[in-house]
């Protein structure tokens, strides 16, 4: 069963070390790669695709744009960080909101086939949870997050356990993210 058949795994935050991953203009070299597989994913199959970010902030939107030429596929993100942000840009149930909170599947899930219907794309991704250091609670401790994918029809949400600082938190996110939708795209296209 695949990581994303399995619906729940865990990680560890994976951000760089000092001077590890990063080059000195700042960008995320491994996160830049994972986002440029993406990138050429999406021209293979001529498709585009946008997201929804909340706990990741726009970091794996960041990493598309990063992409050379990126605009012919990727058409843009929500970063829809509060709860009315959701309900008004995604389309997200307010009463699912209320009585889960954010960091849910059918959030996720919402939030992934609201990005496809709001930016008129063809795939998107989504990502909700809690990055910390703040926010966590017994049943949703800081690293809990979703990651849901949509497009033609079809959508899945997986459930992931990083670890880490904040920052590591979130790239390992948009990492995830990032993979999660390319291989998305992979898979529904046989």
């Amino acid at each position: 069963m695949s990581a994303v058949e399995a619906g729940e795994n865990s990680g560890a935050g994976s951000g760089a070390k000092d001077g590890e991953a990063h080059q000195p203009n700042g960008r995320n070299e491994e996160l830049h790669t994972i986002a440029a597989k993406l990138i050429e994913t999406a021209r293979k199959h001529s498709v585009s695709i946008g997201a929804a970010e909340s706990c990741s902030g726009g970091m794996a939107a960041s990493a598309l744009t990063s992409v050379p030429g990126c605009s012919d596929v990727f058409w843009g993100c929500v970063v829809s960080y509060a709860n009315e942000a959701k309900v008004a840009l995604l389309g997200v149930d307010e009463a699912v909101l209320s009585s889960v909170g954010a960091v849910d599947k059918n959030v996720a899930l919402q939030m992934a086939s609201g990005a496809c219907k709001a930016l008129d794309v063809d795939f998107a991704f989504s990502t909700t949870g809690i990055a910390g250091p703040d926010g966590g609670s017994e049943h949703k401790p800081v690293g809990t997050v979703w990651v849901a994918v949509a497009g033609k029809g079809l959508q899945q949400a997986t459930l992931y356990h990083f670890t880490g600082t904040r920052e590591q938190i979130r790239q390992a996110t948009a990492k995830q993210a990032l993979h999660n939708l390319t291989d998305f795209i992979q898979i529904s296209f046989g």
